[in-house]
This record gives structure tokens, sequence and C-alpha cells, in this order.
């Protein structure tokens, strides 16, 4: 037996029901006369060759109406429109020419400006584009000119200045290039000898002040590179080690430091040890810390109830 609350709902399935005017004998599908153009404003699907519906019909023949395109006379590359026929709707090539009227005139007026033509092109082999003594052709000729005008002369004024030409070229086994005791060539000599003059005296002068020479040489054996007294060398002679201020140093520390080779500091030393004083913390017979620890703790653990007869395990046990 249905419950109220299905009956009221069942009455009101039926009541939007009837306001449909769609149901299962009268479906709303591509087949439904309302979803096809048939010339009114419900339907737009395609009916014997229709699409839209009849406000989209109008709007469309107006718009055709206005175009004067159409299946008779279609726009494609063959169109008049779209030819290159002296108006200004076509560009497209012809036998002719290419471009609207506008084009092919501007293309005549910069045409008749350009000395070039079909019958006298720009090229490697113009006139104009070759080295000849003018400032027009800057390619090389057949006498190996390069260059306008211009460029030739300027090329010819820096050539003049400078005094390397093929006879005297600049390189590796010139004069001016090698050291020789003069300030040009700094290359390497059949001597030995590199830098300019200057640098060899610069040289010369550096070396004068270095005490370290072939015969006294800076290294580990040097007296000036092992720790004997003064304050020079640091390297171990005998079991010495640093500069004079480094040793003095050492045996001021080592004055200072109460831990001997006979009294090391160490785990067994008393003061490593908690024996009732500040210093050791090491434990002993059970006993861990300082005198300030050991004093602490103690007062902690008077303030805490739970001890080793009041466990605090055994208190929280139900």
């Amino acid at each position: 037996m249905a419950t109220q609350l299905e009956i009221i709902a069942e009455q009101q399935r039926q009541q939007h029901l009837s306001t449909n005017q769609y149901n299962y004998n009268q479906l709303y599908d591509s087949n439904n006369l309302n979803a096809l153009s048939s010339n009114d404003e419900k339907g737009k699907g395609e009916l014997n060759g229709n699409i839209g519906s009849k406000k989209d019909i109008l709007e469309r023949n107006s718009l055709l109406s206005k175009n004067l395109y159409n299946n008779k006379f279609l726009y494609d590359s063959n169109n008049p429109n779209a030819i290159s026929d002296g108006d200004e709707k076509g560009k497209g090539e012809t036998t002719k020419s290419i471009g609207g009227l506008t084009d092919i005139n501007v293309r005549n007026i910069l045409l008749g400006k350009n000395i070039y033509t079909s019958n006298n092109g720009y090229g490697t082999n113009n006139p104009n584009a070759i080295s000849d003594g003018d400032d027009k052709g800057k390619g090389e000729n057949n006498n190996g000119s390069i260059g306008s005008n211009k460029d030739i002369l300027e090329r010819t004024t820096l050539l003049s200045k400078n005094i390397y030409k093929p006879l005297n070229d600049y390189n590796s086994k010139h004069p001016n290039s090698i050291s020789d005791g003069d300030d040009k060539g700094k290359g390497e000599n059949s001597n030995g000898v590199i830098g300019s003059k200057t640098d060899i005296n610069k040289r010369n002068e550096l070396l004068s002040k270095n005490i370290y020479k072939t015969g006294f040489l800076y290294g580990s054996n040097n007296p000036n590179a092992k720790s004997n007294g003064d304050e020079k060398g640091r390297g171990e002679v005998d079991g010495f080690v640093g500069t004079k201020t480094d040793m003095n140093e050492r045996v001021n520390l080592h004055s200072k430091n109460i831990y001997r080779p006979n009294y090391p500091y160490n785990s067994s030393n008393p003061n490593a040890i908690s024996n009732g004083d500040e210093k050791g913390r090491g434990e002993r017979n059970g006993i861990v810390g300082t005198k300030t620890d050991i004093n602490e703790r103690t007062l902690l653990i008077a303030r805490n109830k739970y001890n080793s007869t009041e466990d605090y395990k055994k208190k929280t046990i139900f």
C-alpha cells in the first residue's frame, strides 16, 4: 500500500506532466515537428533543405540579398572581382598584371624611377656594383681593386701610415716583435731573453730585491724556512716548530695550563670527577655533576612527591 508521501508525489508528478505537451506518445526529439525548421519560431533542425527558425530564415535571406556572390556567381580565383583587370577589386595575377588599379599605378611610378630594368639588371657584373673608381660599386674588379673611391682613398691613407708592407711583414721573426733591447718587441730571442726594454729593467729591479737566487733557493731546507729562533722560519727543527714569537707564546700558554704529561686531563683526573666541587661532573660512586648540580637535583627531588617508594606508574594504574 502506497504511503501518504508517495501519494502526494504521484499527484505532483501528474500535475506537472499535464502541463507538458510532450509525452510518451509525442516525444521531443530530432523528428518532432517543433524541433524542425517548419517556418515557425520553435524548430531549427533541417527540413527539406531549410535550416533555422522563421526569424533565422528571414535574416539569412536579407543578408543573401545584399551579397552579390551566390551559387551562380561564386567568389573564387576565377571570379572577375578577384582578378587584376584594371579595377580596384581584383588583385590576382593574370597574363598581363598583378594588383588593383592603385597597386599598378604606384608600381609604374616606382619602376620609372629605377635605373635598373630587365635589360640592365643590378647584379655582380653591373658596372655600378664593381669597384671602378666611383662611389657606387664596391665589388672586386679584374685588377683586384675592392671598394668605392672613398674606400680606396681611406685605405691608401691608412696603409701609408703603416710601416709593415708585403715585403716587411710583421710576424714572430720581425725585429719589432723580438726582445732585442728596445720597447717594441717582447718575443723570446735566441739568447732566451723575453720582454721589452722596460720589462727587462723592471724584472732586473725586482730580482735585485729578492734575496733568493739560484744558489740560495727558498725551500724546506732553506734556513729562513726552518724554526731556528728567528722570526722567519717555522719548519720543524729538532722538535721545535714556529717562529721565535710562536715559541714564546706557546711557552706562555703552557705556563698557564695546570695539566702536564704527568698530570693529564682525562676521565680519571680529580677535576673531571664528581667529588663535591665545581670542576668535575664525571660519575663517582653513583654521584654525577658538580656541587651546584647535586644541590639543584636534591632540591628538585625534595619537591617531587613521587620517589622510589611512591612510584608514579603504580599511581596511574586502575
